[in-house]
């Protein structure tokens, strides 16, 4: 997807270069229209517009972009932010051109004579930024060109992707390390939404910013809802959550397999649903043309596989679903980090069951990796499953992974708005556990089920394991129960999957101390599931902060936001964002110097589309005077 050349010429005289005289509140004010910096985001900006480098860890929508942003605009000459994904530079190209800053990226999505203007114009140092992919800027060619600039500062987004023990290792982010070798006196910028202790130690050693000074944001997200339930019919479960909470919303929903993602789509359409398909096996016209109109149109769902991933610029997310068990705290907290980066209130939902346990360790059992490396990814993957199996406060074990602590429960989660229920499960697992040894540790769940609840099957007859003194003993225990006991004793390490695909089940030597009757066990009760839900908020979330006297303006400033994208050809967040359009209801600004005193509102917006929202504003309030007379 191409930045429209029609949307750069239109902005071409509008767009006025920053002086390096501006103070960074007076550019935050004046071009991005916020009243004030969050967190430690003044502390950053003046930090590297003094020249210092810095690593930043802030959470998904905590405004990571300002951070270098604004200092670039601060001094002088050009600066080059590395960016892994195309469709993220042209979110961001596309955002900062509306805010009458002048940047370009370079990509192989441009034609030759388009990089060779946006190279023109940042040897003639008319870029306030540059974006590329690390792959491109490594090359002697591009490293000879930017030899041959004034560079204000350097900025490395996703900069987890150097380290491989990180979710998402990219070699080319290795080649970064250039930067300090070729430009020690510009300054450089590593930000990250998710690194645990040692992968911030792998962004520190191989992008050699052994002085940077480190900039640690709280990881919370306190918009964000999280629940996580257990699998029963996935595709019935999400169509209900959508219809409950979040009728009308853009969402996404993950997806582990390519078929899965394309047979979920399908379904939702079946059920008046606006759903696509998003996968790396899809032709790539395909994947453009739904990626774009998922970020074009409202209220859209994408249901993707993690190929739909770090170019998700889109700040109206309402709920990011989960219909398979992520691999890890980091992916889960990198892909639910796409809901609401408006602040808005979402939700992220995760439905999980007894084969997504299965499956991991089996794929971890069949890894040809080092034994250090497996013993990292199993702990990775258990404490995934302890987030889903925990009976405490989800944020609070989600912020512990991270090394943050919260005093108290969030308040805002699953497990806190319905505390969960826990029972003795001694003795069922136990029974369990025998079950699994007294059938020779060489089955799986479903058939170790079928003897502890007395199923006569023609399996079970041939090893007459119908003999057995504990066969039916578990007859009185529903099958829901036993898979939900499995389950559990699996995420706790009691119980083991044999790396023979088969999905067979053995002792682990943890379990010993239960099997002799050393120790207790306590288990969650699972609910039912399609009862758990929150109630039911009419329809979209953020429709729904809307006073019913107000939603005919709600509607109305949407519908002239998506006039004013389409008409450019960029998506309508690139305009305003949810929240300014309800801060306009809120304020219901009559004149231009009342608009100017709405967040997101600077100086450049305010020019181009001030009247135009205006015009809506004063009609819905003559509308309500003239019902009023």
């Amino acid at each position: 997807r191409r930045l429209p050349a029609t949307l750069a010429r239109s902005f071409q005289s509008a767009i006025q270069s920053v002086t390096v005289q501006d103070s960074p509140h007076a550019l935050l004010q004046r071009v991005f229209g916020h009243a004030g910096f969050r967190g430690q985001q003044q502390a950053i900006v003046e930090h590297l517009a003094d020249g210092g480098d810095a690593l930043v860890l802030m959470p998904t929508g905590g405004g990571k972009s300002l951070c270098y942003q604004v200092p670039a605009l601060m001094r002088r000459g050009t600066a080059v932010v590395v960016s892994p994904l195309i469709s993220l530079m042209q979110d961001q190209v596309a955002t900062l051109l509306q805010l009458g800053v002048r940047a370009a990226y370079l990509s192989s999505s441009l034609e030759a004579h388009e990089a060779r203007a946006i190279e023109s114009q940042l040897l003639d140092g008319r870029l306030d930024l540059i974006y590329m992919a690390p792959e491109r800027l490594v090359t002697p060619r591009a490293l000879d060109l930017l030899a041959r600039v004034d560079i204000s500062l350097f900025a490395i987004d996703e900069a987890h992707c150097v380290s491989q023990w990180g979710h998402d290792f990219r070699a080319d982010y290795l080649g970064l390390s250039v930067l300090a070798e070729q430009f020690p006196q510009v300054p450089r910028l590593a930000l990250t939404a998710t690194a645990d202790l040692r992968t911030r130690a792998d962004i520190v050693r191989l992008l050699k910013l052994e002085a940077a000074e480190v900039f640690i944001s709280s990881f919370d997200r306190p918009n964000l809802f999280y629940r996580m339930l257990p699998r029963l019919n996935a595709l019935e479960q999400l169509t209900d959550f959508i219809k409950r909470e979040h009728a009308g919303d853009a969402g996404i929903v993950y997806c582990l397999s390519r078929a899965k993602t394309e047979k979920v789509a399908e379904a939702l359409r079946a059920r008046g649903f606006p759903a696509l398909a998003y996968h790396a096996g899809l032709p790539a016209a395909e994947r453009e043309a739904n990626q774009t109109r998922f970020l074009r149109e409202e209220g859209v769902i994408v249901v993707a596989t993690i190929a739909f991933g770090m170019g998700i610029d889109k700040s109206n997310v309402r709920f990011v679903a989960h219909l398979d068990l992520p691999k890890s705290v980091e992916a889960y907290y990198q892909e639910t980090g796409r809901a609401g980066r408006d602040g808005l209130p979402s939700t992220v939902c995760l439905f999980y069951g007894l084969q997504d346990v299965i499956k991991h360790q089996q794929m971890l059992s069949q890894s040809e990796g080092s034994e250090e490396h497996k013993r990292h990814e199993r702990r990775r993957i258990d404490a995934m499953l302890q987030l889903c199996e925990t009976t405490d406060c989800r944020r609070q074990l989600l912020l512990r992974y991270f090394d943050e602590h919260m005093a108290q429960p969030c308040g805002y989660c699953d497990t806190c708005a319905e505390p969960v229920a826990t029972w003795d499960a001694t003795e069922p697992a136990r029974l369990a556990l025998s079950a699994v040894y007294r059938t020779g540790q060489r089955y799986g769940v479903e058939y170790v089920v079928e003897v502890l609840t007395g199923k006569r099957s023609e399996r079970v007859g041939d090893n007459r394991h119908d003999q057995l003194a504990l066969f039916g003993q578990g007859s009185d225990t529903s099958l829901k129960t036993w898979r939900s006991i499995f389950r559990q004793l699996l995420a706790k390490g009691l119980l083991l999957v044999d790396p023979d695909g088969y999905g067979t089940l053995r002792l682990s030597p943890d379990c010993r101390a239960l099997l002799k009757g050393e120790v207790a066990l306590t288990l969650r009760r699972d609910r039912d599931t399609l009862t758990a839900q929150r109630s039911a908020r009419g329809g979209s979330r953020a429709a729904a902060s809307v006073a019913s006297a107000d939603q005919p303006l709600w509607l109305a400033l949407r519908a002239k936001r998506r006039e004013l994208a389409e008409a450019q050809g960029v998506p309508p967040y690139v305009i305003f964002h949810d929240s300014t359009l309800l801060a306009m209801i809120e304020h219901m600004p009559l004149s231009l110097r009342e608009m100017r005193q709405i967040g997101g509102i600077g100086d450049s917006k305010l020019e181009r589309y001030g009247d135009d929202f205006l015009a809506v504003i004063r009609d819905h309030v003559d509308g309500a005077s003239g019902a009023g007379a």
